[in-house]
C-alpha cells in the first residue's frame, strides 16, 4: 500500500498528488512514468512522474480527470492509500550534452514537460519554454516554468492568458528570429505534437515527442501501446515514451487514441454517479 501525502486541484480538471514510494523515488528520472491502481479491483493507468524527492521517498504525479479511475483518484484524501504504484517505467528523456533546447508543452502535457525543462535547466542548458492552454482557468505550473526557463512564451487559445495563439506560432517566431536549437521537445495533445513536428521538419530541427497511447502492463507484453515509428512497430512503455517526432505516424496514433473514448465517458459517468450517491 502507498500512502497519499497530498492530493490537490491545480485547476478544475487537473490534480497534483504526492505519494510515498521510496523505491520508485530512488530511481526515477525525468520522462519516466508509473502505473497505479486505486484499489485491488481498479484498472491500471500510467501517469508520468512530475517530480521526485529521493531524500524523503516521494513521487509527484499530475493527472487530468478523464475517466472513472481519475475521478476516483481525485476523491482520495491525504492519509489514504493506493493499492499499487509501480515504477519507474520507460526510458528517461535524453538530456546529456544539450546546450539549447525549446521545450513545448500543451495543456496537461506541461506536467510532463516541466520536469524535463527543470532537468535541462539544472544541467546548465539554455531552455526556451513554450507553454499553451485553452484559457487562463486551465493554466498549471506557471511559476515552475518561469523558474526553469531562460526564455518563456505563454500562449492561450482565447487570449485570456499570455499571448493569443498556438504554441506553433510562438515556436515559429523564435526559429525565424534566428534561434538555433539542438532539439525541440514537444509534449501535449497528439494533434499539437503533430503540427509542432510538421513545423520543425520544415526547418530541419530535431524534435522529440513523448507518446502516451493506451497502456496496460507497462512491460511491452500486452502490445496495447504500440505505435508506428519510421515504419516499424514500437511500444511506448519500453521503447519510449520519447520518440523522434518526425518518424511517428500521428494519424494512426490519433485513430487508436480515440478507440476507447465512449468507454471512458461511460466509466466517468458511473464514477460520478457513485460519488453522488455517497454524498446523499
Amino acid at each position: 500500500m502507498f500512502e497519499i501525502l497530498n492530493n490537490e486541484p491545480l485547476n478544475p480538471t487537473v490534480f497534483r498528488m504526492e505519494v510515498r514510494a521510496p523505491r520508485v523515488a530512488a530511481k526515477a528520472l525525468p520522462g519516466q512514468f508509473i502505473i497505479l491502481r486505486v484499489d485491488e479491483e481498479g484498472e491500471r493507468i500510467p501517469l508520468t512522474v512530475a517530480a521526485f524527492d529521493r531524500e524523503n521517498g516521494i513521487i509527484t504525479v499530475i493527472y487530468q480527470l478523464v475517466g472513472g479511475t481519475t475521478i476516483k483518484l481525485a476523491h482520495k484524501k491525504t492519509g489514504e492509500f493506493l493499492s499499487d504504484f509501480v515504477g519507474p517505467l520507460g526510458t528517461p528523456t535524453h538530456t546529456a550534452g544539450l546546450k539549447k533546447v525549446a521545450v513545448v508543452g500543451g495543456g496537461v502535457g506541461c506536467a510532463i514537460a516541466y520536469p524535463i525543462a527543470k532537468s535541462l535547466h539544472d544541467l546548465g542548458c539554455e531552455v526556451h519554454s513554450i507553454i499553451g492552454f485553452r484559457c487562463e482557468d486551465l493554466v498549471i505550473l506557471e511559476d515552475e516554468f518561469d523558474a526553469a526557463s531562460t526564455v518563456i512564451k505563454k500562449m492561450s487559445d482565447d487570449g485570456t492568458w499570455g499571448t493569443k495563439g498556438l504554441v506553433t506560432d510562438a515556436l515559429k517566431g523564435l526559429i525565424e528570429s534566428g534561434e538555433n536549437y539542438d532539439e525541440v521537445i514537444a509534449i501535449g495533445p497528439l494533434i499539437m505534437m503533430k503540427f509542432v513536428c510538421k513545423l520543425t521538419k520544415e526547418f530541419g530541427v530535431k524534435t522529440v515527442v513523448s507518446m502516451n497511447p493506451i497502456m496496460i502492463d507497462g512491460t511491452g507484453m500486452c502490445g496495447c501501446c504500440r505505435l508506428t515509428v519510421g515504419g516499424e512497430t514500437k511500444f511506448a512503455c519500453v521503447d519510449g515514451p520519447d520518440f523522434d517526432g518526425h518518424l511517428v505516424d500521428f494519424d494512426e496514433a490519433l485513430q487508436r487514441g480515440g478507440s476507447y473514448r465512449d468507454f471512458e465517458a461511460h466509466a466517468r459517468e458511473e464514477a460520478c454517479n457513485l460519488f453522488a450517491k455517497e454524498v446523499q
